[in-house]
This record gives C-alpha cells, structure tokens and sequence, in this order.
C-alpha cells in the first residue's frame, strides 16, 4: 500500500482499527485483508488493550465491501482467487478468535466483504443511517460456507437466505430486530464507551474464557468435556477469582490485573 488504508490506534484501553480508503468507501483489497491479521494480533498482544473496536476512520461509511475492480481485474487467475479468499478468511478468523472482545462501530453502508467483517466480530453497534447487505447474488457469486455460517449463527436460516437470496440491503432498525445489530444509538460511539467501561471493570480472564466457550459452542461442541471442565477449575486457583471474592467481602470493586 502507497499510503496506510489499516489504523491502528490504541489509547485508554481500547484499540481501534480503522478502516481508511475514503475515496473508495473503505472497500478492501488484496493489501487490505491481508494486513488485518497482524493489526489484530498486535491489538490482542498489548497488555493494556481490553477492547478491539473495527471502525471507519471517516464518519458515513463503514466498507462498500470487497474491492470489486481489483476482483475484476484479477479473478481470471486461479492463483490469486485462491490467496484473495484465504486472506479474507484469515482475517474474519483474526477477528472472530481474538482473546479480547471485539466490536463493529457501523456509521453508514456496511455491505458484502464489510459486513462479512462485522459478522466477525463479538458485537455490532450501529447508527440510525446504517445499512447493511450481503450481495453475492448481483454479482453472479457464492458466499463461502464459513461467511453464511457466521451469517446463520446471528441471524438464523429464513433470514440468511433473505439476505444472500435477494442480495437486497436493510436498514439498521431491521438489522437490530434480526440479530444482525446488537444495538442501534444516535451516539453509537457511547455504546462502545459503555461496553468498554464494563470490560475494564469485569475480569478479563472471565472474557477470555467465556469467548472460547461460546466459540466452541458456535463450532458444534453441545455438553461439557475435559476441556471445558478444567478451564472451571482453572478458574478457582486464578487471581482473578481471588480478587474477586475479596472485593465481593469487602463490599468494593474489584481491581483485576
């Protein structure tokens, strides 16, 4: 990349990787998606970091999606179709394994390859004017199973197939009651002050494990095994737990690490 289209700014706990290709509508390209990866993990690997935010580094658009000229330029070579969709795999996946919770600030369009982004992340938060669309269907492609996995986990199978069938785009008031959206404020931007604030106040090792579990239970796993039971037990010789009943006896917050 000429200039940087990735940011990532970290200050009071939070980290934020912004999307900046204005003149673009933050549509990715090939650079895009493959720099991802490492911007989440350099996020993840800094202890002060509690919160990932995916956000647009300029208000009233989120990502117009994938870069559809540099596919059409380039997708009659095999080779690059197979590196484009692994990148865009491993960077949803960067998103969605991320030890530390992750949020989508949506303010505008967030469609096809953007929303596959979003999907991948723990939560959505969205303003009034958001729109949101998956759009495969006009432009004579599939979405990738993993993609539509993401989709049917949030949203369920009637509306997946509405989304992908049509290829048609819904506002954010629709997107919150399908699941799509976690939430829809004016100032969406408190919404992610708020999540924040709660995270520095809960135990991050309580985060960390509940994200696993709830992503083993997304990949299929139904009941309790040696892994999930001794992360349980785990728990209790933690100083998270110590700090916590301590704080709970004394009547006061607590102050984890």
């Amino acid at each position: 990349m000429a200039e940087p289209r990735l940011k990532l700014v970290v200050a009071d706990g939070v980290a934020r990787l912004l999307l900046d290709r204005p003149d673009k509508r933050n549509a990715l390209d090939q650079a895009m998606w493959e720099a991802i990866p490492a911007l989440v993990e350099e996020a993840m690997a800094r202890p002060e970091v509690r919160l990932l935010v995916l956000a647009s580094a300029t208000p009233g658009v989120f990502s117009a999606g994938a870069d559809i000229a540099e596919f059409a330029s380039r997708s009659a070579d095999p080779a690059w179709r197979a590196r484009n969709q692994a990148a865009i795999r491993a960077a949803q996946l960067a998103l969605a394994g991320a030890e530390k919770p992750v949020v989508a600030l949506v303010d505008g369009d967030c469609i096809g390859g953007g929303c596959g982004l979003a999907l991948a992340c723990d939560m959505r938060f969205a303003t009034p004017r958001s729109r949101f669309g998956i759009t495969p269907a006009r432009l004579g492609l599939v979405y990738p199973l993993h993609d539509t996995k993401l989709l049917v986990d949030l949203v369920g199978p009637a509306w997946a197939k509405r989304l992908l069938l049509t290829g048609t785009l819904i506002d954010a008031a629709r997107a919150e009651r399908i699941g799509l959206v976690t939430e829809v404020a004016d100032d969406a931007e408190a919404l992610v002050g708020d999540v924040a604030g709660a995270l520095k106040a809960a135990s991050p090792d309580s985060q960390r494990w509940a994200k696993a579990t709830i992503g083993r239970i997304l990949a299929g796993a139904r009941d309790d095994d040696e892994q999930s039971m001794a992360l349980f037990d785990q728990a209790f010789e933690g100083p998270d737990f110590r700090e916590g009943v301590a704080a709970f006896l004394a009547r006061r917050s607590p102050r984890f690490g």
